[in-house]
């Protein structure tokens, strides 16, 4: 394993005690609330939050992926424990995953297809940063947007929140 993928683990590690805190926030009984007809219910969201780690660390490990295959639409879960436990199972996998990957691996082309045509083709590394961690980051900050309009008080993201200020 490199240690840039060393790093990548501990950051993500890290940053998936954020993650957590933000999903248990999630109201329970506000899993089909949405901010807007055309955007995903919170409860959606947040599975899709939970499960990044894992299916894009395993999406990585291939050589590439065809959007014209894919299914993107988290399906819309039945309980607020279905996303707790996919978050840990997803954590668990992605860290296995990346474990897994030496140097060759992880400097590796991944390629992102639409058919015949190449999207994006880059090293596994810069799918890690910007496929898993940057998309992780991205939907948690909508997340967290979801829980404010719901009025759930919010737990400290980095610094302080205007909720929570662990530094008074």
């Amino acid at each position: 394993m490199t240690d840039q993928i060393q790093a990548f683990i501990q950051e993500l590690e890290q940053e998936a005690k954020t993650t957590q805190k933000l999903l248990e926030k999630l109201p329970a009984d506000k899993l089909t609330w949405k901010p807007h007809e055309k955007s995903m219910s919170a409860g959606q969201l947040a599975l899709h939050v939970a499960t990044i780690p894992g299916r894009v660390s395993t999406m990585l490990s291939s050589d590439g992926m065809d959007v014209s295959e894919a299914k993107f639409g988290p399906p819309q879960p039945a309980s607020k424990e279905e996303i707790l436990q996919a978050f840990e199972a997803s954590i668990a996998q992605a860290g296995k995953t990346l474990e897994l990957w030496d140097v060759e691996k992880a400097a590796g082309e991944w390629t992102f297809l639409k058919g015949d045509q190449v999207v994006m083709s880059l090293p596994r590394t810069g799918g890690v940063r910007t496929i898993l961690l940057n998309h992780l980051y991205h939907h948690r900050g909508q997340l967290t947007v979801y829980l404010r309009l719901m009025d759930v008080l919010l737990p400290v993201t980095y610094g302080r929140s205007a909720d929570t200020n662990p530094f008074a």
